[in-house]
């Protein structure tokens, strides 16, 4: 048995260019490349020769091989653990792709970040929103209405053309209730965390809720790129990292990217059936972290 420590520690006897820079760097980086060639030069023989070509997998586990001496050299060079990416790597990848649970039907159970707050400052477990357009000159405008109030302002696309930004407050309930956090929605609702200054200071203030809006319209110039995200199942991983980035001083850096994608496509569904239906209700359930779209 070998773990990759040993491993890049035997790697480094057999290198032929020992230095740290110039040619040390450009000799792995430049192997891995002509590696990956080779590799798929032998995927394309398998193609060709099908059962015929019978070294296929040996060829393959020696250009892996050879890749891995590669990564492990480089790693050396800049003074990086083999084993400490792999481990980095792993996590990255199971907070990205491991849905825990979403297969048999639920989603991880996590505490709500106002769970410890009087009721009056946490955000309602269960609640509708309705986004009733007014038509007004050449353009529209949307009112929002929970629990018979009007609440927010009116708000318009802003924009030049109709792109339906005017129902964009959908992307902030679809983060309170897939992810427990919008600092939006809780202005919106009057359901700051007033009790503790710093956290109502920090999370529920200025800073939080213009990065929430940043990021609302970060991805919505994302989402007029693909459609819409219409029949998209997936997101770019650097648009998820981006996001964990503007985030990561807040209390919503917990979630994984594979939640914030989940609430990304969620609030995207709704949205595309109210910009189509001109309006409708947005139903929210923040114990079970769905939300779902009613044209009433």
């Amino acid at each position: 048995m070998m773990d990759f420590r040993e491993y890049q520690r035997r790697a480094r006897e057999t290198d032929q260019t020992p230095d740290t820079d110039g040619d040390g760097l450009i000799v792995p980086l430049l192997g891995m490349a002509g590696e990956v060639g080779t590799l798929l030069a032998d995927y394309k023989k398998r193609l060709r020769d099908r059962d015929t070509y019978r070294l296929f997998k040996e060829s393959i586990a020696e250009e892996l091989g050879d890749i891995l001496w590669y990564v492990a050299n480089l790693a050396t060079k800049l003074d990086l653990d083999l084993d400490d990416i792999a481990a980095f790597n792993l996590r990255k990848t199971r907070e990205r792709w491991l849905h825990v649970g979403e297969k048999q039907g639920r989603l991880p159970f996590y505490l709500l970040f106002d769970e410890q707050f009087p009721p009056e400052e946490q955000l309602p477990r269960k609640f509708s929103v309705k986004f009733s357009q007014e038509k007004q000159g050449s353009g529209a405008t949307v009112v929002l209405t929970w629990d018979g109030q009007t609440i927010g302002n009116r708000l318009t696309d802003n924009a030049y053309v109709d792109d339906g930004y005017r129902f964009h407050d959908v992307f902030h309930l679809s983060y309170a209730a897939l992810l427990g956090w919008s600092p939006v929605t809780r202005k919106l609702m009057q359901r700051k965390r007033k009790s503790n200054p710093k956290v109502d200071e920090v999370e529920d203030g200025g800073r939080a809720g213009v990065t929430e809006e940043g990021i609302s319209a970060y991805v919505f110039s994302y989402a007029k790129d693909h459609s819409f995200l219409r029949n998209v199942g997936a997101l770019d991983y650097e648009l998820l990292r981006t996001i964990k980035r503007l985030t990561a001083s807040f209390e919503v850096n917990i979630r994984s990217p594979a939640d914030w994608e989940r609430a990304i496509l969620a609030g995207y569904q709704v949205w595309r059936k109210m910009r189509e239906s001109e309006g409708g209700t947005v139903h929210l359930d923040l114990v079970n972290r769905t939300i779902a779209y009613s044209s009433e």
